[in-house]
């Protein structure tokens, strides 16, 4: 981005929103971005997680691979087993390399994509190549020898022969022949492996690169690195079952479609999907083959349906595919399909419902046995209950005696066990524990943001006053202790790597809007300062409500000895705090 430099810290304008003026502005001292137009802030995690949409992990490898460092992992994997990685990534690209030149000169393989209606940029962007008919001609121009050899058995780019036999000198042969090559790769736009098109008549269709280390097709899918790349906004995914189908429907200007890699989607799948974006459809031919690929799509879908998540379900004219409906009635006509997609909810009352008769009680009765299992696959809430709901409604029966008629027979065969149900009823009747804030704006929202913004000054925080804290009850203080244990045990040099260390906790949100507030203190020796005058006022307002509690109940008669020499300690004016009680030995 073109930063400018304005002060201590630098503005552009923002990535996220349309504007002519620059509000997003970067700070160095605390590593985060902040813009007053649209609100996005974060740190370069952050950044990248939104702008090119990576997942955390990804992020974190994207950065420590610019900034030339490793990272650690988990159980200390070897640094031969990165090193071996990093040459199998670099043997992909090489290998799509040279597919992507065989493309260009070759005349047959021109003229299919071509046919195909993919144009150069199409070809260019997702890297298409061209793998020719030859037996051998990735294996002799990329195994020279045993170990390169072993890197493309590896990779899958290679097969060896049944029983291990040699031919024409070779006990391997090229997996690729006479096919479209379509690189697959990863968030960070590295090749993890290749999918084949055949050219002209040949079984299979489709062939991809058996799973290997770099490669797992129930965790990936196709094109969606080509969707991070696209800049537009991004608020649902397209998925569809061919590479074709990609290529062609981003050339027409429907950049949101991925497609799976041979297989069903999977739970994994649905996982990276909402990560980022809360909604998405499934596109498959209306014959019979579509429509049982789509009922397998939602048996799969069903444990991850919830509240603030859509599913929905396309099927396409008899006799077109995504590839051939977009290049006949064009992307805003294709688009409109998409918006009209069947919602989860209905497609699965659609499908239940044909397979019995809803006219009479006994195709009802059926249609609820058939569900139960499938609503018993989503997760409790809302989603659950609206669900169970739709399927009350089609079968013309109160939702509420439906779910009654449902959990009594999955009860019935565990009577025995009833005492069980109310120790469960007890645990919910109990009152949930107040949440800890990240701060409210008063005592304890100042010092939670003056550790924020100068992490530094935890350090120098009198040991004293946090173990005076622990006889204070405000809301968020809980929080601000452990921020200053944190810090203390484990010192930050900036802002942003706080929100790191707490972006996956409930305060995170928090601390990032407090992040991106001015700070008016400067200065870390002032927050120090600041800090302590605040834990002092906090300590001193904690005890003089025990001073008041104690004196109400003495003029009553009502203190015990141990009170008594409690409530002179605190009067004493040389006590800084209440003498340590035993924690959870007397009611506060």
């Amino acid at each position: 981005m073109p930063l400018k430099k304005a002060g201590r810290e630098f503005k552009a304008c923002c990535p996220f929103h349309d504007e002519k003026s620059p509000s997003f502005w970067v700070s160095p001292d605390k590593q985060f971005y902040h813009c007053f137009g649209c609100g996005a802030h974060g740190t370069a995690l952050g950044f990248l997680m939104n702008y090119d949409r990576l997942a955390f992990p990804e992020a974190v490898e994207e950065l420590a691979s610019r900034a030339g460092v490793e990272v650690p992992r988990e159980a200390g994997a070897p640094d031969r087993d990165r090193d071996s990685s990093d040459a199998l990534y670099e043997l992909n690209a090489r290998v799509a390399r040279h597919y992507a030149a065989t493309l260009a000169t070759d005349t047959r393989a021109r003229e299919y994509v071509a046919k195909r209606g993919l144009d150069a940029d199409s070809v260019e962007r997702f890297q298409l190549g061209h793998a020719t008919s030859s037996w051998n001609d990735v294996l002799r121009r990329f195994g020279g020898n045993d170990a390169k050899l072993a890197q493309l058995a590896a990779v899958g780019l290679v097969i060896e022969r049944e029983g291990g036999q040699i031919r024409d000198g070779e006990r391997h042969y090229d997996r690729f022949r006479d096919r479209l090559m379509f690189p697959i790769r990863d968030a960070r736009g590295r090749v993890i492996a290749f999918g084949g098109r055949v050219i002209g008549e040949g079984e299979p269709k489709y062939l991809n690169s058996p799973e290997t280390a770099l490669f797992h097709k129930g965790r990936e899918l196709y094109g969606m690195y080509e969707v991070r790349q696209s800049r537009a906004k991004l608020t649902r995914l397209l998925v569809v079952e061919g590479y074709i189908d990609v290529v062609r429907l981003h050339q027409a200007g429907v950049r949101h479609a991925v497609a799976t890699l041979g297989t069903a989607t999977t739970p994994e799948h649905l996982k990276r999907i909402f990560r980022m974006v809360s909604e998405v459809v499934f596109a498959f031919d209306g014959d019979r083959a579509g429509r049982a690929a789509a009922w397998r799509a939602l048996q799969n879908a069903l444990p991850e349906v919830r509240e603030g998540r859509e599913i929905r379900f396309l099927f396409l004219p008899e006799g077109h595919d995504p590839d051939t409906l977009v290049a006949e009635e064009g992307a805003a006509a294709f688009e409109r399909r998409v918006e009209a997609a069947l919602p989860l909810s209905e497609y699965l009352v659609r499908e239940l419902a044909a397979q019995g008769d809803l006219a009479h009680a006994d195709g009802r009765a059926r249609f609820a046995e058939l569900a139960r299992p499938l609503i018993a696959r989503v997760a409790p809430g809302v989603y659950r209950e609206l669900l169970i709901g739709r399927i009350a409604e089609a079968i013309n029966l109160p939702a509420t005696r439906l779910a009654e008629l449902w959990q009594a027979g999955s009860a019935a065969p565990a009577r025995a066990g009833a005492h069980e149900s109310g120790s469960t009823a007890r645990r919910r009747a109990q009152p949930r524990a107040r949440p800890r804030g990240a701060g409210r704006r008063g005592l304890v929202g100042q010092a939670v943001q003056l550790l924020l913004h100068h992490p530094a000054a935890a350090a120098n925080v009198d040991g004293g006053l946090i173990e005076a804290l622990l006889q204070v009850d405000e809301p968020g203080l809980p929080f601000l202790r452990e921020l200053l244990d944190e810090l203390r045990a484990l010192p930050a040099t900036s802002t942003a790597q706080i929100l790191e260390r707490w972006r996956e906790r409930p305060e995170g949100p928090r601390l990032a809007e407090l992040a991106a507030e001015e700070m008016l203190v400067t200065d870390t020796r002032a927050a120090e300062r600041e800090i302590a005058t605040a834990l002092e006022r906090l300590a001193a307002g904690a005890r003089q409500r025990r001073i008041d509690e104690l004196l109400a109940r003495s003029s009553e008669g009502d203190l015990t000895a141990k009170e008594k020499l409690e409530l002179q300690w605190l009067m004493s004016a040389k006590a800084p705090a209440a003498p340590a009680r035993e924690r959870g030995s007397e009611p506060r």
